[in-house]
């Protein structure tokens, strides 16, 4: 047994231990209680095809039934903070206009059960999931979409901002336009640069007029957005790596991390749009609301890192532009990789992230808000008590969590740590491939909840606050 692993880590005093999910993601009940259609509703009803097994997101893991269970099994699994989504699409089901009653009767007893639980509940306004009456009217490209989220936004404030003290405008905003606009993965499918620009463009400054207005409702409480990082990493020192590391992270991370904190977008990247004519439309305004408005807190969503070479694959002509006509991507050699979602696990990462937040961003107060591992088949680690034996899971959050550990005695304003997720649950197009969960679903049986190793290890992880 090394050194290291015997190490004692303790983290600091009200450090918050939780997990992340989103409405969407768990709720279920798609159809029901008048919510109506968000895209991904829509996209699974005119392609079932598009989602793996053809699961759709009509029923997921059925929190918007059984939430009262699932949160004495969050307060069984050590959670003193939780973060999920309201749902645009069942809150305000037109998007714009009348509020739905029995959404705002869900939600409130969502929050008071977490409350009376003592688990601080996190809410987040946008994950992914436009109400599709909106998307007709063009999605983030519209101005008009724009208003109506920040009406809906200070709908949300007004009516739960007296017991939610931190909220969220967007989690993950860069994926609807990567996916969406740029690499053909998610509906509406559009493959189109300047499209996805206006689009990012467009929810910064929905974004940025949220927080205004909470700022002006006089809110007891803390307004942030969830940002993935993915620190762009060169092949080697050599200068045009070490250029097409710093484009990469640009594109993938300044592009979003820098309006939201330091209320201006990164001038080398504005340079590499103006060359190419691809800089969206702004209006009079836009700049000056991102300027003002810079967030409180920022949650921090950590994966994987992303490995970038000088551009050496000749791009077709007269391909439509898109980031990596300026990098390639890299591949590690020996790198450590989670075979089941096919991505990289280094956990060193997370304390680069830390360094960058402390000394390049004025040390915001910031947490990771997302880190987590997907395991296809996870069935087969079954004891014959009945439960999964997810040591891989431990481990993965221990060896992440060292790092954390380092970036807090180095001064970062970490505040706490949540996993993806609680409970297994349904994902965009994968819909239950990976489990995630410190809790399993069974599918199979009911939606059954079982409390993995893993969550009986976070609840002593919790209470010691450490390991």
């Amino acid at each position: 047994m090394d050194k290291i692993s015997r190490e004692n880590y303790q983290f600091p005093k009200n450090f918050w231990w939780g997990s992340a999910a989103s409405g969407p993601q768990t709720e279920g009940a798609a159809d029901s209680d008048g919510k109506k259609p968000n895209i991904y509703d829509y996209w699974y009803s005119i392609e079932p095809g598009s989602f793996h097994n053809e699961v759709g997101p009509e029923h997921t893991s059925d929190f918007y039934h059984r939430y009262k269970q699932d949160i004495q099994l969050m307060k069984e699994t050590g959670h003193n903070s939780f973060r999920t989504s309201i749902q645009w699409s069942r809150l305000i089901p037109d998007g714009i206009g009348e509020v739905n009653p029995k959404a705002v009767d869900f939600y409130n007893s969502v929050i008071d059960e977490l409350i009376a639980n003592d688990i601080e509940p996190f809410m987040n306004l946008y994950h992914f999931d436009m109400p599709m009456c909106m998307q007709e009217k063009g999605g983030w490209e519209s101005r008009e979409v724009i208003d109506a989220y920040v009406k809906f936004a200070e709908t949300c404030f007004r009516l739960f901002g007296d017991r939610v003290k931190y909220w969220f405008t967007f989690n993950e905003p860069i994926v609807p336009v990567e996916a969406g606009y740029l690499y053909n993965l998610h509906y509406p499918k559009v493959v189109d640069f300047k499209r996805g620009a206006q689009v990012a463009h467009n929810t910064i400054v929905a974004h940025a007029k949220a927080v205004d207005v909470f700022k002006k409702l006089n809110i007891d409480g803390k307004i942030g957005i969830i940002l993935n990082l993915t620190p762009s990493y060169p092949r080697s020192q050599e200068p045009e790596d070490v250029k097409a590391a710093h484009i990469a992270d640009l594109f993938f991370n300044r592009s979003f991390l820098d309006p939201v904190t330091k209320g201006e977008y990164p001038k080398d990247l504005v340079e590499i749009l103006k060359e190419r004519e691809l800089l969206p439309a702004v209006e009079p305004g836009d700049l000056e609301v991102i300027r003002n408005n810079p967030i409180d807190i920022l949650g921090v969503n950590y994966y994987q890192p992303r490995r970038v070479k000088a551009k050496e694959d000749p791009v077709p002509a007269g391909a439509p532009f898109m980031p990596e006509h300026l990098f390639d991507p890299y591949i590690m050699p020996g790198r450590k990789i989670n075979p089941h979602r096919g991505w990289e696990i280094c956990e060193e990462v997370i304390y680069d992230i830390m360094m960058d937040i402390r000394d390049h961003y004025d040390n915001i107060p910031f947490f990771i808000s997302e880190n987590g591992m997907g395991v296809e088949g996870e069935g087969k680690f079954r004891n014959t008590e009945g439960f999964i034996e997810d040591d891989y899971r431990i481990e993965f959050i221990q060896e992440h969590l060292k790092w954390v550990h380092k970036g807090l005695q180095e001064g970062a304003n970490c505040l706490g740590y949540h996993l993806w997720t609680f409970m297994d649950n349904w994902s965009w197009a994968n819909s239950y491939k990976n489990r995630y969960g410190l809790v399993e679903v069974d599918l199979k049986n009911n939606l059954n909840r079982t409390i993995k190793k893993s969550g009986r290890w976070y609840k002593q992880l919790s209470e010691n606050n450490g390991f």
